[in-house]
């Protein structure tokens, strides 16, 4: 089974968004059952907290749910056990990086949106402090990731 992780600060916003529409494409190509998705946040300060109610409803109004997600924050046998561990910016990239000594580890720590190089953006902004209209653009940006994520997990798993 193939591993995905999805990284943000606080495993409120970004991560679960990315989290929610990946496991929905996954649903939606039946192939859900060959890749175990999670995410989780480089901080503690929201652990065991659903995402925030903005993620949800951005989520919610494209098909996707987030009410049984619950925050965590990110440790190290994370990045030893997940084949894929995506950070949303370079901060969290460069988090992930310090966390993950072994060279190994350090092979699985992408950003996300390596997975959509059409896109001008490389880092999926924090929305937290914003109004609705960034939580749509995050929707849009890990929507778009996700499908180069998929296509690129075919190609290397041959699933």
């Amino acid at each position: 089974m193939v591993k995905v992780l999805f990284v943000c600060m606080g495993n409120i916003c970004r991560s679960p968004m990315a989290e929610g529409a990946f496991r929905r494409l996954l649903e939606r190509v039946e192939l859900a059952e060959h890749v175990f998705v999670d995410s989780a946040g480089t901080h503690s300060y929201h652990i065991g907290s659903p995402p925030d109610p903005r993620s949800q409803a951005t989520a919610l109004s494209r098909g996707v749910s987030l009410r049984h997600l619950r925050a965590r924050q990110v440790t190290t046998a994370d990045l030893v056990e997940f084949d894929y561990v995506l950070a949303m910016d370079r901060d969290n990239f460069d988090h992930l990086l310090a966390l993950g000594k072994e060279p190994e580890a350090r092979r699985r720590i992408r950003l996300f949106l390596d997975f959509a190089p059409n896109l001008p953006e490389r880092e999926v902004p924090d929305p937290y402090y914003g109004g609705s209209g960034g939580f749509e653009r995050v929707m849009d940006l890990v929507e778009e990731a996700a499908r180069g994520l998929l296509i690129d997990i075919r190609e290397r798993y041959r699933i």
